[in-house]
């Protein structure tokens, strides 16, 4: 089973969603805002595609932290930003059977998908 894992209110993990589902594409939703985020998840998703890919510098989330929450940077430190703050996390996080895409571009689904 496929996990879209997001923010519901973010316009790219709308677009994602609306794309799976008009390509019926069976998946479900993690609104990882409401649920939380479990450190394990967090960890697997470390490890595939690395906390620089996951960290979402450009955002207004990155923008209000304090000067020394952004400086000296490493996975450790990414993670517990990212787990105190999931707003931070760029999205969507797709986890198809531990296969992991982040974002959403609609050719990069197609290929992901063999469309």
């Amino acid at each position: 089973m496929i996990t879209l894992y997001g923010i519901p209110n973010c316009n790219t993990v709308s677009k994602a969603r609306k794309w799976l589902t008009e390509n019926n594409i069976e998946h479900q939703f993690h609104n990882f805002k409401k649920e939380g985020l479990e450190q394990k998840t967090l960890d697997t998703w470390l490890d595939a595609l690395g906390w620089e890919v996951l960290l979402n510098k450009r955002g207004t989330t990155w923008r209000k932290l304090p000067d020394d929450s952004k400086s000296d940077i490493d996975r450790n430190k990414a993670c517990q930003i990212m787990l105190d703050n999931t707003s931070i996390i760029k999205r969507p996080v797709m986890d198809n059977n531990g296969v992991f895409s982040v974002g959403f571009k609609e050719q990069q689904y197609q290929e992901f998908f063999n469309l």
